[in-house]
């Protein structure tokens, strides 16, 4: 896999990535996502490609106290091949660079797989309660 920032003509292949793994939600717009992502370090959107198709994205962010993962996705038919853990660290390796201390994540609780996945790379459940409120309500 070959792992570079997000490009503007990569945006059809991503949400197709998003929908099919599951992480477009009725709250998400994926293009807005994309768009305010990419006013904000667009250098930490990646996609990882296996020749010319998308195969994985990350979207990190980094406010300057807490590093972000969001849009972490490999195409099922790919998962289990270690591209997860591939482009999950080469965001690491970027938020590190910015002086990023540490990384949170947020996933459905439900979804056991990917907490396995996330625990995996040594990733721990912080005590914590989150929450959040709409600033874009249309």
């Amino acid at each position: 896999m070959h792992i570079r920032p997000y490009r503007q003509e990569d945006k059809a292949q991503v949400i197709a990535l998003w929908e099919e793994c599951g992480l477009v939600v009725p709250q998400n717009d994926p293009v807005k996502d994309i768009e305010r992502k990419r006013r904000v370090d667009p250098d930490l959107f990646l996609v990882g490609l296996s020749g010319d198709a998308i195969i994985a994205t990350v979207m990190g962010g980094y406010e300057g106290h807490r590093g972000w993962i969001n849009y972490l996705a490999v195409q099922p038919s790919e998962q289990r091949k270690g591209h997860g853990q591939i482009i999950m660290s080469a965001v690491e390796s970027l938020l590190s660079a910015k002086g990023c201390p540490k990384i949170n994540l947020q996933g459905r609780s439900a979804n056991e797989a990917v907490i396995a996945f996330y625990k995996a790379l040594g990733y721990g459940k912080d005590e914590v309660t989150s929450r959040g409120k709409r600033l874009d309500v249309d």
